[in-house]
């Protein structure tokens, strides 16, 4: 009989959610409260790659606004660009003002590219 192998690797996806918890200001002692955990239990998933149970992981990547494709798909991934992948990283550590800019000066360029094509 066979038997999946896959293991998710859960040490990348709880440096995400420190970065994420980080970017926000909140402490793990506040993440924790909000989902009812102890604030170890957020230091072994962010440090330790330990993991939380479903509940829990889905209040935490939802607070935090953590897309999850990328832990989950990792092989959809590699059909991207290094140049997107490099954007996408920098787009996700950007706080909502960062990502206004970001959005308006993409929108600019659109604009500028069907002027030209005109």
């Amino acid at each position: 009989m066979y038997q999946d192998e896959r293991r998710l690797d859960f040490h990348a996806l709880g440096r995400e959610i420190k970065r994420k918890r980080e970017a926000k200001g909140w402490t793990q002692e506040y993440l924790a409260q909000l989902v009812d955990r102890t604030p170890r239990s957020i230091m072994y998933i962010e440090n330790r790659g330990q993991h939380p149970s479903l509940n829990t992981f889905y209040q935490i990547v939802t607070l935090l606004e953590i897309s999850v494709d990328q832990f989950f798909y990792p092989a959809n991934e590699s059909s991207e660009s290094d140049c997107r992948k490099h954007i996408d990283v920098l787009l996700n550590s950007m706080d909502e003002r960062e990502l206004t800019i970001v959005e308006a000066t993409a929108e600019g360029l659109k604009k500028a590219r069907e002027t030209v094509e005109v």
